[in-house]
């Protein structure tokens, strides 16, 4: 891996780059992965069918949460992200502050570009565009579930985005860390901002038991276990990393065939009103991630780091978002289908962004100015 350094700097993401691979290929990828838009579309549909098929079976699954927090997903959450997890070493998280640019850029297009960019959106499609195809009391509500849901930063699955991208696994984790704590502090003001209201009661136990459950866990217990694995030598932890892929690709698609047979009954009876719901959340996050791709390659950054920072710039927190629709206007409400659909469109989209990003490696890092320390 080369980088052009200006004399007198240092190159802070040699290390991490070099981890990525070589210059300008795309992440090394099974026939399993070659074909996964294909799987992708199969488990769209089969979760669609069993949903109309044995919607009991799904509706028990789809009961067992607490907190707004899907249980089943939780579990294939964690399938997911363990792999990733197992390759951070935590004692190389002093160095996550060589990539301030990425972290920056994180951050801005999170907090000061996506909730206003999708107020906007929502605003030209949905009130204005889309109006004469939509049930007119629901316009607002419309409006404010895909608010709800670009204030809210992903918190779990942007693991799996980059680990898929080959990300750097340390700026991932430090970055998600961040945004949970600006999430604290921001997500209310910001969300009342936009909505107008005086006030919003965020639902903590969801946020908490989200950033405990997807965060903390699974980090103490990744931990854990590499260690015990390094106790073994390194080979027994390059051995289980690549037994675990699979599984974790597995869990992948499971999860869209839970999520679409959970909402199979809502996509068949109103398909045009969820179809036009998605097409601002299909634009905010093509735009977002293109921004924060674009804004790392202009500031110099790796591209192991750029490619998680524009999925967790365009990936979103929908647990939270649906919870807090559901606590401010009510299950049915017209605020609750947005974020629904934004759970809907959330794995499919981000795939394909995965896709695009790692197709563009070798355009950025040809095109990219000097890696800068």
């Amino acid at each position: 891996m080369r980088f052009h350094v200006r004399k007198g700097k240092r190159m802070s993401e040699t290390a991490t780059v070099a981890n990525s691979g070589e210059t300008g290929k795309a992440p090394s990828m099974g026939k399993f992965e070659r074909f996964l838009t294909l799987w992708v579309a199969l488990c769209i549909l089969v979760g669609i069918g069993l949903g109309q098929a044995v919607p009991g079976v799904f509706h028990a699954l789809g009961a067992a949460t607490v907190a707004q927090v899907n249980l089943p997903v939780a579990v294939l959450v964690w399938l997911m992200i363990v792999p990733m997890l197992l390759k951070i070493d935590l004692a190389a998280l002093r160095q996550v502050g060589n990539h301030w640019r990425g972290i920056a850029t994180t951050v801005g297009v999170n907090w000061l570009v996506k909730p206003f960019s999708m107020a906007l959106l929502g605003w030209l499609f949905i009130a204005h565009l889309f109006r004469p195809f939509l049930p007119a009391d629901q316009i607002d509500g419309y409006i404010a579930g895909l608010i709800l849901l670009a204030a809210a930063p992903c918190t779990a699955m942007v693991f799996v985005w980059s680990n898929l991208v080959e990300g750097e696994p340390h700026f991932t984790l430090s970055q998600v860390a961040l945004n949970d704590t600006i999430m604290v502090v921001a997500f209310a003001p910001l969300v009342a901002l936009l909505l107008g209201l005086s006030s919003i009661t965020v639902p903590w136990d969801t946020l908490v038991l989200s950033v405990v459950l997807y965060i903390v866990v699974p980090v103490i217990v990744a931990q854990l276990w590499r260690r015990m694995l390094l106790m073994q030598g390194g080979a027994a932890l390059a051995r289980t990393l690549r037994a675990l892929t699979p599984l974790s690709l597995s869990a992948l698609l499971l999860t869209l065939v839970l999520l679409f047979g959970l909402q199979g009954e809502q996509i068949m009876r109103q398909p045009i009103v969820i179809a036009l719901l998605a097409v601002p959340i299909l634009i905010q996050v093509y735009f977002n991630a293109g921004l924060a791709y674009w804004l790392n390659r202009r500031l110099g950054v790796a591209w192991c780091v750029a490619g998680p920072s524009a999925l967790i710039g365009a990936s979103n927190f929908f647990e939270l978002a649906v919870a807090t629709a559901i606590a401010l206007f009510g299950f049915q409400s017209g605020a609750a289908l947005s974020t629904v659909v934004g759970v809907l469109v959330e794995v499919p989209v981000m795939l394909s962004v995965v896709h695009l990003v790692g197709r563009s490696r070798g355009w950025y890092e040809r095109a990219a100015p000097a890696a800068r320390a």
